[in-house]
């Protein structure tokens, strides 16, 4: 008999700047199955003890005080997304990558326009960083979150780096 596995939400304040005034937190007892930008709180909160710390760890990212994520993630996709969204853990703090090179580093440069569907799948924003993926010209291209969004998280983690 399989085991229920209970389903925790929590708004943070996003930090000024973005568009959305909340991150929507969704866990569950195993980790992390989302975060989202969102305008208003849209269900019922009921938070984790994991949900207050990803609420903790991302204020810390915002602060500039914590530069990667040590948190269980309860990644749901594909085999393939799974192994995307699992290499865009490598991407360092104010790195970034190409899609050709996130292509390459799963195994094949004719992957590009898979990962690239793969990336804007990827559930949970900022701790799977997708937003470090950028288009083979340096431009910034695609991000769930909105492009707006994406520019702010690069420029956030430039300014903590040269702090």
């Amino acid at each position: 008999m399989k085991k229920m596995v209970g389903l925790y939400d929590y708004f943070m304040p996003a930090p000024l700047g973005l568009k959305h005034p909340y991150i929507h937190i969704s866990c569950n007892d195993i980790g992390i199955k989302s975060i989202s930008f969102v305008d208003k709180k849209h269900c019922e909160e009921k938070p984790n003890a994991l949900a207050f710390d990803c609420a903790d760890s991302l204020e810390k990212y915002f602060n500039g005080k914590l530069f990667s994520f040590d948190l269980p993630l309860d990644l749901q996709g594909t085999p393939f997304q799974i192994k995307v969204w699992q290499t865009l853990l490598q991407i360092k703090f104010a790195q970034t990558w190409s899609y050709k090179e996130l292509a390459l580093k799963i195994g094949s440069i004719n992957y590009c326009r898979a990962v690239g569907g793969a990336n804007a799948k990827n559930p949970i924003f900022i701790i799977v960083p997708c937003h470090r993926v950028i288009g083979n010209n340096g431009k910034l291209v695609g991000y769930a979150g909105g492009l707006d969004i994406k520019q702010w998280l690069l420029e956030h983690e430039k300014k903590i780096l040269s702090i």
